[in-house]
């Protein structure tokens, strides 16, 4: 028996030694602080979750778990109970800066959070939201004027060229607006899965099923779970705002992309036509010219002893090629004439059921984002 229990007990006790250790800051209901550092295995059995809910990726959840909420918010992990907030491997520059300066404050009612009426889960998780929000937006507002300029400097009819700097720059932003997109899109969904669930937004509600005055509160007075659902729309809301901004960047992109290639296939037919011109007037001068090479011959005639003759052949080729590369150029400017355009009223009744379109659309048009009801105490 003891050589069956020994190689068990020296497993477990290798699998303890490599587990993870979280670097964990924890935040309690009046904004105080503690750091501490504790392995993986303690930590989810003193919370009383699973080993999988604290595998932490880079993705974006949030989940409800024996009266925890476990949000990721890609390198953002927290666990909210009722009586605390612990953010875990917060050791990153961004990060850490807000969780000193911001987050203690907003959880001990200085902010400008809404919900300081309701329980402190609900802090907790709008402060995240508002965090993640405000990273958005900021990743908007650096990549917008870097677009906006770029594009300005490459649509311009003058240019004969593409800057190719510039190309490499608008490749990189469309790149990092890409990124953006699938981040509002990631973000967009992991709330609306919930906000689909009746159950799942009742579940975040933790202080409803521990505390009985704040069940009796939300059966008599306030319903936290609708409470829950305004705060989430809102979010939502911000999130599909942003999304319409960066939707509204990249179709200005594409857009000025089809302007750039208009304006260089524009420069490269003028460029096509003056090479066409100028092989018809080498054509031209190259057919008279012949009579140039007849005399040119080393052929004895009377014509050579008449002075008027070198200048009349002279003439004779210099007006041939002439009239030749005339005809020529009129013949190609007939077979390249812009066809004419359509009758004014024609486009005029085509347009109009576009135009209604158009507006039957703006007349569908959303209000700006904003919470259908206010929370209490806003």
């Amino acid at each position: 028996k003891l050589c069956q229990h020994t190689p068990t007990e020296t497993s477990q006790a290798t699998l303890a030694s490599v587990s993870p250790v979280f670097a964990v800051m924890k935040f309690d209901k009046e904004g105080n602080t503690t750091y501490f550092e504790k392995k993986k295995t303690e930590l989810y059995q003193e919370l009383g979750l699973q080993a999988r809910d604290l595998r932490f990726q880079h993705v974006m959840s949030i989940a409800t778990r024996n009266n925890r909420i476990i949000m990721r918010m890609e390198f953002l992990k927290a666990v909210i109970t009722p009586e605390f907030l612990l953010i875990l491997d917060y050791r990153n520059l961004s990060l850490e800066h807000w969780l000193l300066s911001q987050l203690a404050s907003q959880l001990a009612g200085e902010g400008q959070l809404v919900t300081y009426s309701l329980p402190f889960e609900f802090r907790a998780i709008e402060a995240i939201l508002q965090y993640w929000i405000s990273k958005l937006q900021g990743r908007l507002n650096t990549l917008q004027p870097q677009i906006l300029e770029t594009l300005e400097a490459l649509v311009d009819p003058k240019l004969l060229s593409v800057d190719r700097s510039k190309l490499h720059i608008l490749l990189q932003n469309g790149k990092s607006l890409s990124e953006l997109e699938t981040d509002l899109k990631v973000f967009k969904e992991t709330i609306l899965e919930i906000l689909d669930e009746e159950e799942l937004i009742e579940e975040l509600c933790l202080s409803k099923w521990t505390d009985p005055q704040v069940f009796e509160e939300s059966m008599s007075g306030i319903d936290h779970a609708e409470e829950m659902e305004l705060l989430l729309e809102n979010y939502y809301r911000q999130a599909e705002d942003l999304a319409n901004e960066a939707r509204e960047l990249r179709v200005l992109i594409d857009d000025s992309e089809s302007i750039i290639f208009i304006n260089l296939d524009s420069h490269r037919n003028v460029m096509m036509r003056l090479n066409l011109q100028l092989t018809m007037g080498t054509f031209s001068v190259s057919l008279f010219g012949l009579i140039g090479v007849a005399f040119g011959m080393n052929l004895e005639s009377s014509l050579e002893e008449d002075p008027r003759i070198f200048w009349l052949v002279t003439g004779i080729m210099f007006l041939g090629s002439g009239l030749i590369w005339r005809r020529l150029l009129s013949f190609l400017g007939r077979h390249l004439e812009p066809p004419l355009p359509p009758h004014v009223s024609a486009v005029l009744k085509k347009s109009q059921p576009s135009a209604g379109r158009v507006e039957i659309k703006n007349s569908l048009k959303a209000e700006p984002f904003g919470l259908s009801r206010t929370l209490p105490n806003q």
